[in-house]
């Protein structure tokens, strides 16, 4: 069986929550194989669907052909260059392929990762302005994204919570499943998270994008009640945003614009927690990564956080003034060691190598 992936959407230099979860399945699916798990096809062929050789530094050593950009004017032709090399399934992390796969001759399992943008139609600003315009569009009405879905063989996405915001707006009617995130290996056992704690700092870590629902503006407002604490804005973000939001911030505000791995990995280790005031999302790769590495976190109160995380603190999305409350109540040591704890056994419910046996097994059916 050849399966392909489109990788297509991986980021160059530093994954965003596409990019890694594309990279992380494809990591899991070769490390399967190459301890010959019985959940993997002995006759499995795994190759990756690029667009840039660029993107190989981000993803493991498996063979691999070159196709057009997702935003490319080829794009509408995807499936047919996919074609010449014959795959049996492919595998898109997005919820399309091409014109939903038009003219296709292999299976196809697409991805929906959340609907937030029916209810905050702004596009990412790196999209060039074509495809923003399209995206708008595309999200006034379900019936683009119905027609997509519907050209799949399966469905897939990432949680329970985005699983049944698709049936109640019956998105599908193709077999859906859920292959969720799942965080980096960064902190093995519950011993090692807890020796952590007495060395935690004041400092405060967010990491994710700064598109307005994502409510950053929340964050910077909390630490005006937490003088004593830094919070470290660690994603990359344009300059026109860091302009609009500067003049809100006070001095233990520090725009990062990008981390590295290493950096990323030592702050989860050393900081008092993770906050996020995101008003939706589909699943929250950051919170159980930072769960995973014994590092507390405050989020707003949506059912997705409530889903993956059910140890962690919770605030209002709204009000800065319980997310410094949240971050205070940590100070005590107990409410910490039983914000850790619980995060370790909530985030040891995610992995990738079952996220991706989930996907082997999905292969099997169609």
């Amino acid at each position: 069986m050849k399966l392909m992936i489109d990788a297509r959407y991986t980021r160059i230099g530093v994954h965003d929550g596409i990019s890694r979860y594309t990279a992380s399945l494809l990591t899991a699916l070769k490390d399967l194989q190459d301890a010959g798990h019985p959940a993997v096809p002995q006759d499995l062929q795994l190759a990756m669907v690029i667009s840039d050789e660029r993107q190989l530094e981000m993803l493991p050593e498996l063979p691999h052909v070159k196709i057009c950009s997702p935003t490319s004017p080829l794009e509408p032709t995807a499936a047919l260059q996919i074609n010449r090399y014959r795959p049996e399934v492919v595998f898109s992390p997005m919820q399309t392929l091409g014109l939903g796969g038009w003219g296709r001759k292999f299976k196809l399992i697409l991805t929906l990762h959340d609907l937030i943008y029916y209810a905050h139609p702004d596009p990412p600003g790196f999209l060039p302005a074509p495809v923003r315009a399209g995206w708008r569009v595309f999200h006034t009405t379900y019936a683009p994204q119905r027609f997509l879905l519907n050209r799949a063989d399966a469905v897939v996405t990432v949680s329970e919570t985005t699983a049944g915001l698709m049936r109640q707006h019956s998105l599908t009617s193709k077999p859906l499943h859920v292959l969720p995130n799942a965080p980096q290996d960064r902190i093995k056992s519950q011993d090692q998270a807890l020796s952590l704690l007495p060395q935690r700092t004041k400092d405060l870590i967010y990491m994710g994008s700064f598109m307005p629902y994502k409510n950053v503006e929340t964050l910077i407002a909390a630490m005006g009640s937490l003088p004593d604490y830094t919070l470290h804005l660690l994603s990359r973000i344009s300059p026109a945003r860091q302009r609009e939001l500067e003049p809100k911030a006070g001095p233990n505000i520090v725009f990062h614009n990008g981390v590295d791995e290493e950096t990323y990995t030592a702050l989860l280790g050393t900081a008092a927690a993770l906050l996020t005031a995101s008003k939706d999302e589909g699943y929250g790769l950051p919170v159980v990564e930072a769960q995973s590495a014994g590092c507390p976190v405050v989020l707003s109160d949506i059912p997705i956080f409530r889903e993956i995380a059910p140890s962690a603190f919770f605030a209002n999305a709204n009000f800065p003034s319980e997310f410094a409350r949240a971050v205070r109540d940590l100070e005590d040591p107990q409410a910490a060691k039983y914000r850790v704890e619980g995060g370790l056994a909530d985030a040891a419910r995610y992995s990738w190598n079952t996220s991706a046996i989930k996907l082997l097994n999905l292969l099997s059916e169609l």
